[in-house]
């Protein structure tokens, strides 16, 4: 179980990755950003986590198949999946491998932080 509002953020482009760290701490999240699925895997406090937001399109692989290393690993941390590549075989894939969202670039602000609070208050 999570110990703060703390987001983990997985993209490749630096803009989006700042640009979701500044949305989060706007909503009282902490963030921490990540600019690969390498730097991810890395990673050795998944428990602190509420959420990992996770772009499909890495610059280092597929952001699905992280999700999946990463459950292979026992790490059942909530994903948020977004992409700005979206197409039904990649929906279907995201969808099939567990997530609390799926949203496609660009996105609102409520659209990202609704998922988020709904984790926060148990609801997904």
């Amino acid at each position: 179980m999570p110990t703060a509002k703390l987001v983990f953020v997985v993209d490749d482009n630096p803009s989006m990755l700042r640009g979701i760290g500044r949305l989060l701490r706007e909503y009282g999240f902490a963030s921490r950003l990540f600019e690969t699925g390498t730097a991810l895997l890395g990673h050795d406090s998944f428990e602190s986590a509420l959420c990992i937001i996770l772009d499909i399109n890495l610059s280092d692989g597929s952001g699905i198949e992280l999700r999946h290393r990463l459950t292979d690993q026992g790490v059942d941390v909530p994903v948020i999946y977004i992409t700005g590549n979206d197409n039904p075989a990649t929906r279907m894939a995201a969808m099939a491998s567990g997530c609390a969202a799926y949203l496609t670039k660009p996105f609102t602000a409520r659209s990202l932080m609704q998922p988020i609070e709904q984790l926060l208050a148990g609801v997904i």
